[in-house]
């Protein structure tokens, strides 16, 4: 059909040509006209889950009928349970549960997962933001597979093993202490101390020569050190006691200083303890806490029918010790029969006063502690049937923040 009149040809032009107008962006290009909303929180760029490419495909290769869904619409990365965390510093710090790792350099406000496995991450430790380790529960009753970063946790690689269970920390990038426990080849091989048989708990070594042990005999506590590699042991300090001695936590943040925390008895879900502190290599020693219980007894070293005279931890049974320098150290509390479970006391002066904080938070199952200095500290609370929840405080716990809630 041909147009014989050109003004109504002129006329079917205009037509077609105005709709067609409201679809260009002024450029030539075609836009839509409504634009979903993103629904994702916001974040830093290096902070947000990622999901890298796929490898790209020869020209040669079938094409699938069904497209994958867009990087942007795909779930973020599942974080469950929180079973270890490790602070770098107050931004950057590092947490881990059943099968994965992911690290924050905001504070824990948001979260990328860095390593995923079929093993269930038993402890994080940090050196500084750069290299860190992470101990893996592998089904052994004792030993724990190794592996670290040296990149700040963009990739890791299987570094060793781990002989035990108990508290590992480097002090350098091949050297660290986990017990009684040293390696120097950064967990290939590692080398165990003698201690003497009257040891109960754990020990500690700050360094290969100056190390902290408890033994326990004949209604009394001996607080042992030794400056020469465990080649010996001296005592340095002697108490009598009550309750006995069930196990112990030791920390050092330098080699004359030695937080010691006592477990004694238990019953009616309580537990009693006590905590101790020296500066000065063992010569003087500071009672910093005293946790008896009427249904558990006196805490080690003290007795039930006698005032203690010392600081009292919130809570009915021990949280998680965490020692920041000769001076600050916080102590979790627990209180199994109390909706809020979760409390927190602090030292600023070496244990010679104690705060216990206000805040309390529900969560039965372990807590983890950390913190930069006396005011800026992390601390998450879990649950078996619960998200685990990151608090940070900035002011040394006079308030805190609901920071972070993890996956079920």
């Amino acid at each position: 059909m041909r147009f014989r009149n050109p003004i109504k040809l002129l006329f079917v032009t205009i037509l077609i040509a105005v709709p067609l107008l409201g679809c260009s962006n002024g450029n030539g290009v075609a836009t839509n006209s409504t634009v979903s909303p993103s629904i994702m929180p916001s974040a830093t760029p290096e902070e947000t889950a990622s999901v890298p490419p796929s490898p790209e495909e020869p020209s040669s290769s079938p094409v699938s009928s069904e497209s994958p869904p867009p990087a942007s619409s795909l779930p973020p990365p599942k974080l469950g349970t929180v079973t270890a965390m490790r602070l770098a510093d107050y931004k950057t710090g590092w947490t881990g549960g059943e099968g994965w790792i992911a690290r924050t350099r905001n504070g824990g406000n948001s979260w990328t997962k860095q390593w995923e496995g079929q093993e269930t991450v038993q402890q994080l430790f940090a050196l500084n933001n750069i290299e860190a380790w992470a101990t893996l529960d592998k089904g052994d009753a004792k030993e724990l597979s190794l592996i670290r970063t040296t990149d700040g946790g963009s990739n890791w690689s299987a570094a060793g093993t781990v002989p035990n269970r108990d508290f590992l920390h480097f002090v350098s990038a091949n050297e660290a202490f986990s017990g009684n426990d040293h390696t120097t080849d950064g967990g290939k091989t590692w080398t165990t101390y003698k201690l003497p048989a009257e040891t109960v708990g754990n020990a500690y070594f700050h360094d290969k020569n100056n190390g902290w042990i408890v033994t326990q005999t004949n209604g009394k506590f001996d607080f042992r050190r030794t400056t020469d590699g465990a080649k010996s042991w001296k005592v340095v300090y002697t108490r009598a006691t009550e309750a006995p001695v069930t196990g112990t936590v030791i920390r050092s943040a330098g080699k004359n200083d030695a937080w010691i925390e006592l477990i004694g008895d238990s019953g009616m879900s309580q537990t009693s303890y006590s905590l101790f502190h020296t500066e000065s290599g063992g010569k003087s020693w500071t009672p910093v806490l005293a946790n008896n219980q009427a249904g558990s007894g006196p805490a080690p070293g003290f007795k039930m029918s006698e005032e203690t005279k010392v600081p009292r931890n919130d809570g009915s049974s021990p949280g998680t010790l965490n020692v920041v320098n000769t001076k600050v150290a916080f102590m979790g509390g627990r209180c199994s029969a109390c909706d809020l479970s979760n409390t927190m006391g602090k030292t600023t002066d070496g244990g010679a006063t104690w705060v216990n904080l206000k805040a309390a938070f529900p969560g039965y199952g372990p807590q983890f502690i950390g913190a930069q200095d006396a005011d800026h500290i992390w601390w998450i609370n879990t649950e078996n049937e619960q998200p685990s929840v990151l608090y940070t405080s900035s002011d040394g716990g006079n308030t805190w923040n609901k920071t972070y809630t993890f996956d079920k």
